[in-house]
């Protein structure tokens, strides 16, 4: 192994203009929260981890796009569809998969307005 390899990768993503919104928000799509502490939150899920940040900055955000890699992308639509997240969270949207010359995904926009590509590990 190359010594200057890395062993993860642990974003930091904005949580927009309502922080605790955002919060609740990915622990209801499968997060795990960690901690919390002063404006900035550890999630989990599985091996995939990331830092919310109590940040809003719309351009910023809106340019921002990370993959999330599930194990079975049409149940987890499935489990998701059912929670109807955009009425619970305005500003939220979320697409059914569709295929895309890179893969098949769904696009998750979450309450910053950060795009999640969400895929099936191939």
């Amino acid at each position: 192994m190359n010594e200057l390899s890395a062993s993860s990768l642990l974003p930091f993503v904005p949580g927009g203009k309502d922080y605790d919104a955002s919060r609740r928000l990915f622990v209801e799509i499968g997060f795990e929260e960690v901690w919390e502490n002063g404006g900035y939150a550890g999630f989990k899920s599985g091996h995939a981890e990331f830092i919310l940040q109590d940040f809003a900055n719309e351009a910023f955000a809106s340019n921002l796009m990370i993959k999330l890699v599930v194990p079975d992308l049409d149940r987890w639509w499935e489990l998701m569809s059912g929670k109807r997240l955009e009425q619970t969270y305005p500003g939220v949207r979320i697409e059914p998969p569709a295929d895309y010359p890179w893969g098949r995904e769904i696009h998750f926009i979450d309450l910053a307005g950060v795009c999640w590509h969400v895929a099936s590990q191939e």
